[in-house]
């Protein structure tokens, strides 16, 4: 079966969230169990710098806002991705400085309505046919608001492909104006409220949920959570009316990248079967050392908290803030921050590492590395999201033997079990559970954690028991490879 998946980013070409991971992962995986799997991109300067011997497949000429684009359609055998990647060649709109979504400066491109509409219909033409590659998809495989416009697209193609839409984060919903809808030359009978049309203005991912075969998201809790009012966006009706072809399919997490056993980022390798407290005690200490903390002897047994994510309100910073000072002036504990956001979560998170030396370790910013060295050297791993539709960090945590401790939305109450005295008795406890998004339930959630550490057999069977767990690919690729053929027969 031949696939085509388009995106707007993918790992390690181009990457700002959880999607770049996905597009990187999925397809390798699909492309292991039997399936011609493609995928294509806009050709971001970026990607340009990382590539080298691209052929030119062929020109298209595509409809933009109120002009015509000349587009080349590049491919290559890319080693980056593992499959084939073609590429959607429009200078103009694509060879910029900046990431895929934002300039330099930190704002939104202008013209992101017209990029994204260019790009799926520059795959929607290529998608359609075989004269130019030789080779026409069976399903194409679109993912969130960027290509949401491409299954619409289809819609108005003969003998077109089926089409699956997976929405990665309903918050992102590609929300453009009247006049934006006017200027990209839209079907006029697509602003309507049975198509485009979304509370005044239009949405790409509306487009998305209305004209493509199955809609997926990334965790089956996430897929239940999104068909509310609390968590729908204003989308939940429209996800209601679509729920018959709607389905929640965990993401994996590419366990040959986040493997403690090989992992080059760790100065000490670990595994379930090898030096698991050894190495987890090593890790520890070089990332202490690393932060700049004078350790003294006994001071490895003092429990070291990890935090890492975007400081936003929905990764649960404010409950985090508002829990630190109660942490760190009650309990014999460390905490270790690392990334970026909004400037007052940053400013707030600077004034609490000047008042607790030592023990709140703050890099603002993103590490790669430091990221795997916190997932090894911590020994409790937060994830207060107040939603997730599946969560990574969760996942490489549990391989990483640093119990979780999770609010129970998404993917995150997907992926963890709670460790209540009776899943710690029978050996299925992972990590830790709260279930307000609430500070006051979130340190409840912390307490019990330090609680369990303080009697290391019972933390040392938690670690076992999360580092058994296995959120591969396999299994998520097969559940895709069943609605590909439920669609395309």
């Amino acid at each position: 079966m031949k696939i085509l998946f388009a995106a707007s980013e993918a790992y390690p070409l181009v990457k700002t969230g959880g999607l770049g991971d996905v597009i990187h992962a999925l397809p390798r995986a699909l492309h292991q169990q039997g399936m011609d799997v493609r995928v294509i991109l806009p050709a971001y300067r970026l990607i340009l710098e990382q590539i080298s011997n691209l052929r030119i497949a062929g020109w298209l000429q595509v409809q933009g806002a109120g002009r015509l684009h000349q587009i080349r359609i590049l491919e290559t055998i890319d080693h980056h991705l593992g499959v084939p990647l073609l590429l959607v060649d429009a200078p103009d709109l694509f060879d910029r400085p900046g990431s895929p979504y934002l300039h330099p400066d930190g704002y939104n491109w202008h013209d992101n309505a017209e990029r994204f509409s260019v790009f799926s219909r520059a795959v929607a033409q290529l998608a359609s046919t075989a004269n130019m590659l030789d080779w026409k998809p069976d399903v194409v495989h679109a993912h969130d608001w960027q290509t949401g416009l491409l299954p619409a697209f289809l819609k108005l193609v003969p003998d077109a492909p089926a089409i699956i839409y997976t929405i990665h984060n309903l918050s992102y919903s590609g929300i453009f104006s009247h006049e934006e809808f006017i200027r990209l030359q839209l079907p006029g009978e697509w602003w309507s409220a049975d198509a485009l049309e979304f509370f005044g203005n239009f949405s790409m991912l509306k487009g998305g949920i209305i004209f493509s075969d199955k809609i997926t998201t990334v965790s089956p809790s996430y897929a239940q959570e999104i068909q509310t009012p609390g968590f729908g966006y204003g989308f939940d009706g429209v996800l209601r009316t679509n729920h018959h072809k709607l389905r929640g399919i965990l993401n994996g997490i590419d366990q040959e990248i986040w493997n403690p056993a090989t992992d080059p980022y760790l100065p000490d390798h670990y595994s379930l079967k090898h030096r698991y407290l050894a190495g987890k005690r090593a890790n520890k200490q070089a990332l202490l050392e690393q932060l700049g903390v004078k350790l003294q002897d006994d001071q490895l047994n003092t429990p070291l908290l990890g935090f890492i994510g975007r400081l936003v309100e929905q990764k649960g910073v404010d409950l985090l803030l508002q829990i630190i000072p109660n942490i760190l002036d009650n309990h014999d504990a460390r905490l270790v921050v690392l990334g970026s956001g909004e400037k007052h979560f940053e400013n707030a998170l600077r004034e609490l590492a000047a008042l607790y030396p030592q023990r709140l370790l703050l890099t603002l910013g993103y590490s790669e590395e430091l990221a795997h060295r916190i997932e090894a050297g911590a020994d409790l791993f937060l994830m207060p999201s107040r939603f997730e539709p599946c969560g990574l960090n969760q996942m490489y945590s549990l391989r990483y033997g640093t119990p979780p401790l999770v609010h129970q939305v998404g993917g995150l109450a997907d992926t963890v079990v709670d460790a209540t005295p009776e899943n710690l008795k029978n050996n299925t406890a992972t990590g830790f559970i709260f279930h307000e998004p609430s500070a006051g339930s979130m340190l409840h959630a912390v307490e019990r954690a330090l609680s369990v550490y303080e009697k290391p057999a019972s933390w040392h069977k938690l670690m076992r028991t999360a580092m058994a767990q296995d959120f591969g690919w396999t299994q998520s690729a097969s559940e895709y490879i069943q609605l590909y053929e439920e669609i395309s027969c």
